[in-house]
């Protein structure tokens, strides 16, 4: 069986992506972000989302990553993805939306978008 490296879930789940900021494209806006948690929003939300929590500049951004996408990373990887795999493609998806100044309280990312950002990330 071949096994591939995967980024532990060690530490505390806050300390799982490190502050980072993220430049406007369009107006060289610096937004400084810190990865909070993330949780099942199919229990707070009733969506399928695996939501994760980012404060930036002090406001608080939801980022659901759809959980179809979990399903299929798991049958074509032949292993789930780890809580630190997700919030590292969450990260991915809120930089994304900052760098273009699209600014919301909450994103639902749909499941091409998670399925494109693991790859983009290079999980395997």
């Amino acid at each position: 069986m071949t096994t591939r490296p995967v980024l532990a879930n060690a530490g505390a789940m806050s300390e799982f992506v490190g502050a980072f900021e993220v430049t406007s494209s369009l107006s060289g806006k610096v937004y400084q972000c810190r990865f909070s948690h993330m949780w099942n929003g199919v229990a707070t939300r009733h969506s399928d989302t695996i939501d994760t929590k980012f404060f930036v500049e002090g406001g608080a951004y939801v980022v659901g990553l759809a959980h179809t996408a979990f399903v299929k990373f798991r049958e074509k990887a032949g292993r789930d993805l780890t809580d630190r795999e997700a919030s590292f493609v969450a990260a991915e998806y809120l930089r994304e939306r900052l760098e273009e100044e699209d600014e919301r309280p909450l994103y639902d990312v749909p499941e091409a978008d998670v399925l494109r950002l693991i790859g983009q990330v290079g999980i395997k």
